[in-house]
């Protein structure tokens, strides 16, 4: 194996690449052959490192340095400076966002530091789409482990001792799930993994399929192993097409190594893996609704019993687990149930991913051990509210889950305490809203997200949700009623009782914790008729100072509904009924005279 004195690792996330690190990696492989370093430095395109709002980001080892919003027109420097000199380029560091001062160690930053990387321990940290750097982790150990060592009984109990719950939703037993499927009876199994990560603001499937594929692939063999299957198949999303060509490269990989196909690792044990790609449905994410896409129907839920574990795909017991569920298998049975008892709650062992977005310094792809409080993950970890905000709300479990508040910050996050606050852990997406959010307008958006995605099979959800939106879209026109809380709260039960699936049960979730938690934000729209973070527009009433007004007429001119008059010289004033609410007089005013009330 070659050995360097320097690895240079360019983060090749979805967020990265969007902000230009295909050219920063193009720049590095171009001025390293210019310094005549090939022989010394290696660059390694990595998975995403985790500071999606920072890059392009690289790090450079052996000192674990870390620099951000890398540009091609930074790189000569860096490797004049840094690989040649061992100066670091300053103006490139991190800085603490509320306090100040640069952290130089990639490993002392606390958005990196407070982080405890079980399913993500080789995101970011090798080339994806070079098996033998998975191999150089411990990859594929586990695998041989089980096929050399332990029965498919030995495994589930594994698993069962593990703790291990499902990191796609409502975190039910792993071990219980394998167990149903192996004493399930018939001799045609499968094994399914649900990547159609579907979730507002959610990535965290996205990032490991993208930075971590084969530790997927091993997971999914140790569980066909486990259950009894020899075929295997990854369902993703069609809007992840690096995902897709990162795993399909992945599988080719393993099978040339041996680690998939006939007789893995040489014992009797054949699996092999397929793609399937989705077409971007938010309810295919739905277990059942998951297994007839595969089959080639639409993409609808059917009732349970009987569950996929005794007849799932073409009728066949059929284990289903997710990404990241799947992402934490190799590293509990090479350490074992015990070390991942030790991490996490009692009743919630172990980490979870979640994606970190909205109103905050660092956003980004974080895991932490389950316990944590809202607070540490939100001021220490995401570095606090940007621009000193209030900090207002969380979103957790995406379109299915519910806003914690101030008054939940120090609450532990596991899948019970998440529930008895009134949302749920769900995938992991967790959105921070600040005092700026209009908390009505926020329960909008995710019910007309999830009404949109409703696949219209049962009337609860296909006719609830519809109902339920209206009366959200007339409270943030002014037109709402006090009387149209309680049919929210109404429609909400009816449909969370007797919807099809968990989706359209989770639907009104949005709905019923801004209500209980910010109902006087709600009456204010109703009896007030004012959004008091002035977001809904058609609640909204720009007014012109006297005092201000300079008359240059320039808001005048620039208004598209000419609702503004005036003398020039003279104050100007705003026909409300005329007015459009755009707020380009705003953008325009020179003097700071037009203001929101």
């Amino acid at each position: 194996m070659k050995l360097y004195r320097a690895h240079v690792l360019v983060c090749g996330g979805a967020g990265c690449l969007s902000t230009g690190c295909k050219a920063v990696l193009d720049r590095f492989t171009d001025e390293i052959k210019a310094h005549n370093l090939e022989e010394e430095v290696h660059v390694v395109e990595t998975g995403c490192i985790g500071t999606c709002d920072l890059g392009p980001v690289i790090v450079i080892y052996p000192e674990g340095i870390f620099y951000k919003e890398v540009t091609p027109d930074d790189v000569k420097e860096i490797v004049e400076e840094h690989l040649l000199k061992g100066r670091l380029v300053t103006r490139l560091l991190y800085e603490r966002p509320v306090s100040g001062g640069q952290i130089p160690f990639y490993n002392e930053i606390d958005f990196f530091r407070k982080q405890k990387r079980i399913a993500l321990r080789n995101v970011g940290m090798i080339n994806p789409e070079v098996i033998e750097e998975y191999i150089a982790r411990d990859g594929y150990i586990a695998l041989g482990k089980v096929l050399t060592q332990y029965t498919p009984e030995q495994v589930i109990q594994v698993i069962k001792d593990s703790g291990l719950r499902g990191r796609g939703g409502a975190g039910f037993p792993t071990g219980l799930k394998w167990e149903f499927t192996m004493k399930a009876p018939g001799e045609e199994k499968y094994v399914v993994c649900n990547a159609d990560e579907g979730d507002p603001g959610a990535f965290m499937d996205r990032s490991v399929l993208e930075g971590d594929p084969h530790s997927v692939i091993e997971a999914m063999a140790i569980a066909g192993y486990a259950v009894g299957a020899s075929q295997g198949y990854v369902y993703v999303r069609a809007e992840y097409p690096l995902a897709v060509q990162r795993l399909e490269n992945a599988i080719e990989k393993a099978r040339a190594f041996g680690m998939l196909g006939k007789n893995i690792l040489g014992t009797a044990f054949s699996f092999d893996l397929e793609i399937r790609v989705g077409a971007g449905a938010f309810v295919c994410g739905e277990e059942t609704a998951l297994l007839a896409s595969l089959e080639g129907k639409r993409g609808e839920p059917r009732p349970k019993p009987p569950f996929p574990a005794s007849q799932g795909l073409w009728g066949k017991p059929t284990l289903i687990n997710n990404v990241e569920t799947f992402a934490n298998i190799p590293a509990i049975i090479n350490q074992g149930a015990d070390w991942f008892r030790q991490i996490g709650t009692k009743n919630s062992p172990g980490t979870k991913v979640f994606a970190l977005a909205g109103k905050v310094n660092n956003t980004g792809l974080v895991e932490v051990p389950m316990g944590v409080t809202l607070r540490e993950i939100i001021f220490e970890l995401g570095g606090g509210i940007p621009n000193h905000k209030r900090f207002k709300a969380a979103q957790t479990g995406g379109p299915s889950g519910g806003c914690l508040t101030e008054k939940d910050l120090d609450q532990p996050i596991d899948y019970e305490s998440l529930v008895a606050a009134g949302s749920m852990m769900g995938s992991g997406g967790l959105i921070v809203m600040d005092e700026d959010n209009c908390m009505v307008d926020v329960a909008r958006f995710f019910l007309e997200f999830t009404q949109d995605e409703s696949c219209g099979k049962c009337t609860p959800c296909r006719i609830g949700t519809k109902r339920m939106l209206e009366i959200l879209i007339r409270i943030t026109q002014g037109k709402g009623e006090e009387k149209d809380l309680e049919l929210l709260e109404e429609l909400a039960q009816t449909i969370k009782n007797t919807a099809l699936c968990g989706l359209g049960q989770s639907a009104p979730n949005p709905v019923l914790s801004t209500i209980q938690n910010f109902r006087d934000e709600y009456l204010a729209h109703i009896r007030d008729k004012k959004c008091p973070a002035k977001v809904c527009r058609a609640l909204l009433q720009y007014t012109i100072s006297s005092e201000l007004c300079r008359g240059c007429g320039i808001c005048a001119r620039e208004c598209p509904e000419k609702a503004i008059s005036g003398v020039p010289k003279e104050p100007y004033f705003i026909n409300q009924e005329a007015c459009i609410k755009c707020g380009v007089c705003i953008e325009k005013c020179p003097f700071d005279a037009i203001s929101l009330i």
